[in-house]
């Protein structure tokens, strides 16, 4: 590895903040310090910033990964104080006040002034982090790439099939996890197989797909309350998806998945994709702060903050987004939004002399989940919505926050193109977009792809129906 480097501000005298993190928090943060008298450097794993409630519809073929994650350097390419650094963070040490990053070898330090934390969270197999390779999760651009190609995959695999149980297995979707990622992906394989994909194979019949949606929990988008989730799940059994709830994932392999039911039952369904929508756990980072601040963390990670989101002695550093725990507040993007802004705005108080802002206060805009086209449901304060009108709701909040006016533009045509016609801009799939990862994990060491082997080709004659 090559000796650390340190990048000298532009200004010296100017204040440094570093933002860890090009999620919803960290860009906003961002951002909202394009016009103060500081010095900005954003440290981000990836090159883009991701609009992570799409992501499903990157995963399905609705959209492409081009439009809701755009490059971070782009977005922020007029913010003359602002600069983008590539790395993983590996360490944080509050004393030096200094975050140590790495990419493709290289190590950097970058001193700060003040900290904000946004590194967000990663997916959770509750323990049990075997399954996520059968089992991918929805949380980055490589694991919607991976699932569309395991999606689309499988229809393909399904039309060589030589036995009728093969082509079951294949054309059996498990989504684990009934929150709204769940629910929007389970929807939006039901209408793929059902709707897109139905005149396009001539061996197989993609309308006779399975879809089966699994969660531990006894309701379906808990969080939205009683009377949406029944609706949600009347929609969905309309759709053909099947609904199982108080189902406990216990194993998974590349062919199926087992779960426990609350009277202590077990059964095996035959499976090949498999979706895992249900968990999250927050970044390692959060524990490395906890470690030298003596801060608390949650079961998920997540560090906890005092009430203006500053970490617990170190009123220089602000944890933001899903790495903070406040208050129960949710993980999700409008809580990084506004934590993000909040914080950029009291270090600018602080560098013009003025008093602080009162403890964050989260204003909650509504919660907002498909189910499928011309379906959804909402919930704003104490309104709910569901049908037609939640889902026109749910296009234009979506739509709003797209960063960029171009991806705004051709996320609609994708739409149209969708919801209005049969079709999906985004099916192309390899299986470099299935196996690369696995492969990059197994380097060095013997691998084989997860998806069956099929059986010997026969002859379709002879094939029983």
């Amino acid at each position: 590895m090559t000796q650390p480097t340190s990048p000298t501000p532009s200004t010296a005298s100017r204040h440094r903040v570093v933002v860890i993190g090009s999620g919803f928090g960290g860009l906003f943060s961002t951002q909202k310090l394009k016009g103060a008298d500081v010095d900005v450097t954003l440290i981000a794993r990836t090159t883009h910033h991701l609009f992570q409630p799409l992501l499903y519809q990157v995963a399905t073929g609705i959209l492409s990964e081009g439009e809701i994650a755009p490059s971070t350097r782009e977005v922020l390419h007029r913010q003359r104080n602002a600069k983008v650094l590539l790395g993983d963070v590996t360490d944080i040490d509050l004393d030096a006040r200094t975050v140590t990053h790495t990419a493709v070898g290289r190590e950097t330090v970058t001193p700060y002034d003040s900290l904000i934390v946004a590194a967000g969270a990663g997916q959770s197999w509750f323990g049990n982090d075997q399954f996520s390779r059968h089992a991918p999760g929805m949380k980055s651009i490589d694991d919607a790439l991976e699932l569309r190609g395991r999606i689309f995959g499988s229809f393909e695999l399904a039309e060589l099939a030589s036995t009728p149980a093969e082509v079951e297995r294949l054309m059996t979707f498990v989504v684990v996890g009934a929150g709204p990622t769940g629910v929007e992906m389970a929807g939006q394989i039901s209408e793929l197989a059902k709707r897109t994909l139905r005149r396009d194979f001539r061996r197989i019949d993609p309308t006779k797909a399975r879809v089966i949606l699994l969660d531990a929990a006894p309701a379906v988008l808990g969080s939205f309350g009683e009377k949406l989730g029944e609706r949600a799940v009347k929609r969905l059994t309309e759709m053909g998806v099947e609904v199982r709830l108080g189902a406990k994932v216990v194993d998974v392999d590349s062919t199926g998945i087992e779960v426990e039911t609350d009277d202590g039952s077990r059964e095996r369904i035959e499976s090949v994709c498999k979706v895992w929508a249900a968990g999250v756990s927050a970044s390692p980072l959060g524990r490395r702060l906890a470690e030298q601040s003596g801060a608390g963390v949650d079961r998920a990670g997540r560090v906890e903050v005092n009430d203006d989101l500053t970490l617990p002695g170190h009123p220089e550093v602000f944890v933001v987004g899903d790495m903070m725990a406040l208050r129960g507040l949710p993980g999700v993007a409008q809580v990084a939004i506004q934590g993000g802004r909040y914080a950029a705005e009291q270090i600018e108080r602080r560098l013009e002399g003025k008093p602080p802002k009162g403890p964050f206060e989260y204003f909650d805009k509504g919660s907002m989940a498909t189910i499928s086209r011309f379906s959804a449901v909402a919930s704003v304060g104490k309104a709910q919505f569901s049908g037609f009108f939640a889902w026109i709701l749910w296009l234009a909040v979506h739509l709003v926050y797209i960063i960029g006016f171009k991806h705004r533009i051709t996320t609609l045509l994708h739409w149209v193109v969708t919801f209005i016609g049969r079709g999906r801009s985004e099916r192309v799939v390899t299986e470099q977009q299935v196996f690369a990862r696995q492969a990059i994990a197994d380097l060095g060491s013997d691998y084989s792809p997860e998806l069956p082997r099929l059986e010997k080709d026969r002859p379709h004659e002879a094939q029983a129906d």
